[in-house]
């Protein structure tokens, strides 16, 4: 009970809203609130500052912080060291924006250590990246990049950001557009956070163009969705535009690539099981070059 008073706390007072942190621990925002209110009754402390909706950490809060975080790192340390130090059974959990190149290297994954639990989260970069760092993951698919001296990282694959468009839209009997095309046209865009929005937003900047509306739809999946429903258009990753008679693939003249990386953090590689996926990763691109 206490761990999980402790973290909500840590997180109530990382993310400086009970509701971010509810959805980042997949609790009820009451039950967050009930933590840290036990815990401060349980203790006779104040560790957070109540004016209005917003939360300050108090003194002793700030002074508790970084023993707490202490606390919840070894923690993970050694939920961590359970899952890898038995010989043939465990559990690999697994961060990834989208499905296309991790889903393959669990297969080959499951093919070497049938026995092993593989479990995938998949969100924005933003979101995967955090958990990795945070310890809820072991490995971390995402377009993003990101130096770090903590992580290493491995390349899958790069893909060309290309213009999906409904087989209806004006666009549609292009091959090639240059980014000109783009201008007042009804932009579908992912979520602050997504790699693929950084890049177009950046693209679009560069080549000082103005979309029409932008609308911001929160998956890659909803976003097919809607070009497919000829709501709009949207730049998205190559291989990430499914077979679909009423879509149209356009390339963009100067369009950015965008790349797929496996991240780790350094000290935990040489662990049995994302070693091993690491291995499995490394097979992989080198069957591609």
């Amino acid at each position: 009970m206490l761990s999980a008073e402790l973290k909500a706390f840590y997180t109530v007072a990382l993310l400086g809203s009970v509701t971010q942190a509810a959805k980042k621990l997949g609790l009820s925002q009451p039950t967050v609130t009930t933590q840290i209110r036990q815990l401060e009754s349980r203790y006779a402390v104040e560790l957070f500052y109540r004016g209005g909706r917003r939360l300050t950490v108090s003194d002793e809060g700030a002074r508790l912080l970084p023993k707490v975080k202490a606390l919840l790192q070894h923690e993970a340390d050694i939920e961590f060291h359970l899952r890898n130090c038995g010989q043939a059974l465990g559990a690999l959990r697994i961060g990834a924006t989208a499905p296309y190149y991790i889903l393959d290297l669990i297969k080959s994954f499951r093919e070497r250590l049938p026995h092993i639990d593989v479990s995938v989260q998949i969100g924005n970069s933003q979101d995967v990246l955090e958990a990795l760092e945070d310890y809820r993951v072991d490995l971390a698919a995402s377009s993003q990049w990101l130096d770090d001296p903590r992580l290493m990282h491995l390349v899958l694959g790069t893909d060309p950001l290309v213009l999906a468009v409904h087989k209806q839209h004006p666009l549609a009997v292009q091959q090639c557009v240059p980014p000109s095309a783009l201008a007042g046209q009804c932009l579908l865009m992912r979520e602050h956070g997504s790699t693929t929005r950084t890049l177009t937003e950046q693209f679009l900047n560069t080549h000082q163009v103005r979309p029409g509306i932008e609308l911001e739809i929160g998956s890659r999946e909803s976003i097919r969705e809607a070009v497919l429903r000829n709501i709009g258009v949207s730049l998205i990753a190559r291989q990430e535009v499914p077979v679909n008679p009423d879509l149209r693939i356009i390339a963009i003249e100067g369009a950015p690539q965008i790349a797929e990386y496996l991240y780790c953090l350094k000290d935990r590689r040489q662990a049995r099981l994302p070693a091993a996926f690491l291995d499995v990763a490394r097979d992989s691109v080198a069957r591609q070059t």
